[in-house]
């Protein structure tokens, strides 16, 4: 996409000013409106009111429409709706998302206008345009887009409507509605897009599993011990794992009934986590092969808790550093591999000692590698069960652990489940 000759073009065709025309184009574009949909609202706020761009594309199947596609007309049923805030241009824009579906798959979408959609809709998209998001096609719901409600419901594979267990739940989803217990909750302050803006911010848990959320326009139901509903809510990723978010087109409502919190991971092969993409709450077993540098007595700016290397940390400089233990672990299953970090208590458990025991060692020692040489000899070719939260970038993936407990060694058990992953 050349923004550059598209600007051009268009504002010749206006006869408007290029340089303004670009930098509106790129405002709208940067926003994920696609661009034929941004054209349009370029003609009408220069002065064109022929919206027309041709006939309508011609029908095709959610499964067949692609990102190569600028402008589709599809029929599908509306699974769910959600509702959120978006700042544009410096002002807030309402938009509504959520899934579609017919016989043949089903496709996201994004509404830029309020078209009244409800769960359970039948409708007819004409002219509806196309973005690619996170590899995938979306529908993209604008002013140039004619949306025609169906009487009759057209028969789809998938449910209807937003419940979902926390298990299933992805980033990307949009429109859920969730029944949970509170299991954390802490009220924040944080530099928001209006400065200084309190949230929420804690642990939700249903009987499948556990995932962390925000709620960015506080609701008083939300809060430590509660059983709740909450309805449209979307899901983001953060350090690797779906996250809920609540808004404040969210509801919440106390349930007459307790939710019961899941007590136990799900537990998986470190190659069946890792394929995961990110899990916030999973437990894996595996032998520790090795402890990484950076294990042991290391030391942490005091302000934002980062490594810091000869007193330096890399946000705040030159810093009067505090000690603390750690340890990297990378843990082997014969699948996969994954580093587990245990922060300080845990850590402790396995050195068999404290801040103020290892930094008394190190100085007996002249050498604060002997922590990290005792805490190796402690763990390194045993088999350890570690539950956490895995998370996984471009640095590789590592399991931030909660729980770090070694098992008795079963080789000939392990020698026979590695031998019945290979011939089932």
């Amino acid at each position: 996409m050349n923004l550059d000759s598209e600007a051009e073009e268009l504002a010749s065709a206006l006869g408007a000013d290029k340089t303004e025309v670009k930098r509106d184009l790129e405002n709208l574009v940067s926003y994920s409106v696609p661009l034929e949909e941004a054209k349009q609202s370029l003609r009408r706020k220069y002065g064109d009111g022929d919206d027309s761009s041709g006939s309508e594309p011609e029908s095709k199947d959610l499964a067949d429409v692609t990102p190569e596609d600028s402008n589709v007309t599809v029929t599908g049923r509306v699974l769910t709706v959600g509702k959120r805030s978006i700042r544009y241009q410096g002002a807030d824009h309402t938009i509504y998302e959520g899934e579609i579906a017919d016989e043949t798959g089903t496709l996201s979408y994004t509404a830029w206008e309020n078209f009244d959609l409800e769960p359970g809709d039948t409708i007819r998209a004409g002219n509806a345009g196309v973005r690619e998001w996170e590899g995938s096609a979306e529908l993209n719901l604008g002013e140039s887009t004619s949306v025609e409600k169906r009487e009759q419901s057209l028969s789809v594979p998938y449910e209807i409507g937003g419940d979902a267990a926390l298990i299933d739940l992805e980033a990307g989803d949009r429109g859920v509605a969730v029944e949970v217990t509170v299991l954390e909750c802490e009220r924040k302050v944080i530099d928001g897009r209006d400065g200084e803006t309190e949230i929420l911010s804690g642990v939700l848990a249903d009987e499948t599993a556990r995932l962390p959320f925000t709620d960015w326009d506080p609701h008083p139901e939300i809060e430590e011990g509660a059983s709740i509903r909450i309805e449209n809510t979307y899901v983001r990723e953060f350090r690797g794992a779906p996250s809920i978010n609540v808004s404040e087109f969210s509801t919440v409502e106390v349930l007459d009934r307790t939710v019961e919190a899941a007590e136990s991971a799900p537990e998986l092969s470190i190659r069946e986590a890792l394929d995961s993409g990110g899990m916030f709450d999973v437990e894996v077993r595996g032998d520790v092969i090795a402890v990484r540098d950076g294990s042991g007595l290391i030391e942490r700016c005091p302000e934002c808790g980062r490594i810091v290397q000869n007193g330096q940390c890399r946000t705040h400089g030159q810093v009067e550093p505090v000690e603390d233990l750690r340890t990297k672990a990378i843990l082997d299953d014969g699948t996969g591999t994954v580093t587990a970090i245990l922060d300080d208590e845990l850590t402790a458990e396995i050195y068999g000692g404290d801040v103020e025991d290892a930094r008394e060692h190190a100085r007996d020692a002249m050498d604060k590698e002997v922590v990290a040489d005792t805490i190796r000899e402690a763990i390194v070719g045993r088999s350890f069960r570690v539950r956490g939260t895995l998370s996984i970038d471009e640095y590789g993936a590592n399991l931030n652990a909660t729980a770090f407990s070694e098992v008795a060694d079963d080789p000939a058990g392990r020698a026979a489940a590695l031998l019945a992953e290979v011939n089932p």
